[in-house]
């Protein structure tokens, strides 16, 4: 509920940057990206022997299952945030995110922890092509219980 108030706050800082010749680049709430930082390395260490294009098994439950899921949400939190912020500061807020290069290392892990096959295990199985439930067909429920 709160990410999406809290573009406001650089909404009026925004007159501040004006016509300077090196590229500008505005970080997101400096807590989430620190949060977003630790992850990042944390995942890394996790998923370094897994090459791209190959997949890791994600016990659920496990450590490694509760760093990915806290991964993912962090990147959830920081979406809502841009969606919420204007275009000006969207473009401060990309070069950023390229300059610390968190969106090419999200898109790395993504593409590891992608499944080979994304079925749902509760889709029927009798009649494999027709009305099979997958991940990307269904919306997925991510309640914290």
């Amino acid at each position: 509920r709160l990410m999406p108030e809290l573009p406001k706050f650089d909404d009026e800082d925004l007159k501040s940057y004006g016509d300077e010749e090196e590229e500008l680049a505005l970080s997101p709430p400096a807590a989430l990206m620190s949060v977003l930082a630790t992850q990042e390395l944390l995942l890394e260490n996790i998923l370094e022997c897994i090459p791209v294009g190959e997949f890791a098994v994600i016990q659920p439950l496990s450590d490694e299952f509760c760093l990915v899921l806290g991964y993912l949400l962090t990147w959830k939190l920081t979406l809502a945030f841009f969606k919420a912020a204007s275009s000006q500061l969207r473009v401060l807020y990309s070069q950023y995110l390229r300059r610390t290069k968190s969106l090419n290392k999200l898109l790395y892990h993504l593409f590891r922890l992608m499944p080979e096959n994304p079925v749902f295990s509760g889709s029927t199985s009798e009649v494999p092509n027709k009305d099979t439930k997958t991940f990307f067909t269904e919306e997925l429920r991510l309640d914290v219980k």
